[in-house]
């Protein structure tokens, strides 16, 4: 089993950014916790941000394919998302069902769109392994996935400037 991150959290240069957090609330509590990192993150960063929530992980990509298509159709698309979840393995095959095909869809997105995602969805065996993840000060998995998604919002600007 891995051990505690040993990278440093980089802060990266949001600003002007237009975020989307989707956030499944299955788990209320562990739903705060990676929210807060995620919008300190972001805060931190500078980046403007918008949430929106969903019952479960599994409805995380389709409901970040509706917003993000509703944002362009006004032309106020999204630089970049960030899915906040939590699946704790049960007695039965769902959690398998549940974290593959969320981390699936997430990177169909992703790819198929050119969309910085930051994939904040935990997977885990038990509840306190979940708070250790979530929580802001101890292994901060919402602020994360945020610096994820800003890092890739800042390549994809880097890449996209005219010479």
């Amino acid at each position: 089993m891995a051990g505690p991150r040993q990278g440093k959290r980089e802060k990266i240069d949001g600003k002007g950014a237009r975020i989307l957090i989707v956030e499944a609330r299955f788990y209320e509590e562990i739903a705060d916790a990676l929210l807060s990192g995620a919008v300190k993150a972001l805060d931190a960063a500078q980046a403007s941000v918008d949430r929106i929530s969903v019952p479960g992980s599994l409805e995380i990509p389709p409901a970040i394919a509706i917003a993000t298509e509703a944002a362009q159709r006004k032309r106020r698309p999204y630089d970049g998302v960030v899915a906040l979840g939590c699946v704790i393995r049960g007695e039965t095959i769902h959690f398998e069902i549940v974290s593959h095909q969320s981390a699936q869809g997430l990177m169909q997105l992703s790819v198929a769109r050119g969309l910085p995602i930051g994939n904040g969805i935990i997977t885990v065996e038990n509840e306190a392994q979940a708070f250790a993840r979530a929580r802001p000060d101890d292994q901060d998995k919402g602020g994360d996935a945020a610096r994820a998604a800003l890092a890739l919002v800042a390549l994809k600007r880097k890449l996209g400037k005219r010479r």
